[in-house]
């Protein structure tokens, strides 16, 4: 019996796990609350990094610090080396401008694209197995850029974004029918932004589709706001904008991966023929495990649903082709 103890403790201690390796690339509002809720769920250890020096050195040290008081075991380390990378099981990229009074949006995507191209430049070699978790804007087209100068394979370049989207469109149903508790997956695919396709005949509450708890003109209003969703925070923070909720969105999605749940996401994912899309990177629902995409799952949309993702798709292309000449 002793002898069988020993045995026991020996392989016990033989077989401990290594905790997962994630690092999230931006130290700002959205990439800090990642990293905060990875380690406050002992999901993986955290290497945070930004190019300003104590900028991601201090959000971490902020957040170890609370450790002892909400009991988690996880770590995560704040640095300006993209060395610390090394040996990811995922990257989530935060990084990149917001928009700014007198920047259009053409300019916004080109220097997004420039952060994207060098970042991905400087951690794909160091994590060669690693899951890249796109949230830079606009998102579809960085996903695009990400696996252009990654070579990572499609599956594993993914955009968090259908999510976030769904869950606003979730929020503003629920608060509509003032149901609190209630089973509802709210499904919203294509581009995140004005050209998203909210699926009320595809969301449920419970058995029942949205669209027929709710009336036509009560839903155009919903679908209205869960487009301007991002916009009205802006609008309200006044010198910020949304994280509590992408920061949500990206956890789930990391944790579906490292823990090969192959749950049902709405992410921006390279399609090559899928909802008659090829060769582009767009929202539709997806599963997520341990090798990143692994199907895309074929709702049965209706000809009017098709062509509003195909108009989405042709949006995320055009913003593609402007990029040819200068980044990518």
């Amino acid at each position: 019996m002793l002898l069988f103890v020993v045995i026991s403790v020996l392989t016990t201690k033989g077989t401990t796990m290594k905790r997962k390796k994630v690092t999230v690339i931006g130290a700002g509002n959205v990439g800090t609350t990642c990293a905060q809720r990875i380690v406050e769920h002992n999901l993986a250890d955290v290497v945070l990094i930004d190019i300003v020096y104590g900028l991601a050195q201090g959000k971490a040290l902020d957040v170890m610090q609370s450790a002892p008081i909400l009991g988690f075991d996880a770590t995560i380390e704040g640095t300006t080396n993209f060395q610390r990378s090394r040996g990811s099981d995922v990257i989530i990229i935060t990084a990149g401008l917001v928009r700014k009074p007198g920047m259009s949006r053409d300019d916004l995507l080109i220097k997004n694209a420039s952060i994207i191209k060098e970042v991905v430049q400087e951690v794909a070699p160091l994590s060669p197995h690693a899951i890249l978790l796109i949230v830079t804007n606009p998102l579809d087209v960085m996903c695009y850029v990400a696996q252009k100068y990654s070579g990572f394979p499609h599956k594993r370049v993914i955009g968090m974004a259908g999510e976030l989207d769904g869950a606003r469109f979730n929020h503003f149903i629920r608060e509509r029918i003032n149901n609190k508790v209630g089973t509802m997956k709210a499904l919203v695919l294509g581009t995140h932004g004005d050209a998203m396709v909210p699926l009320a005949r595809l969301s449920k509450v419970g058995s029942r589709s949205v669209d027929k708890l709710i009336s036509s003109r009560i839903l155009k209003s919903i679908i209205d706001k869960t487009k301007k969703g991002g916009a009205q925070i802006v609008s309200l923070l006044q010198t910020g904008s949304a994280f509590y909720a992408p920061s949500a969105a990206v956890f789930s999605m990391v944790r579906s991966i490292l823990h090969n749940k192959k749950e049902l996401f709405c992410c921006s994912v390279y399609l090559q023929g899928e909802y008659e899309i090829r060769d582009n990177y767009c929202g539709v629902p997806v599963r997520l495990g341990k090798s990143g995409v692994s199907e895309i799952v074929d709702l049965k949309l209706n000809k009017k649903e098709i062509a509003s993702l195909q108009k989405s798709s042709q949006i995320i292309k055009e913003n593609i082709n402007k990029l040819s000449s200068r980044v990518i």
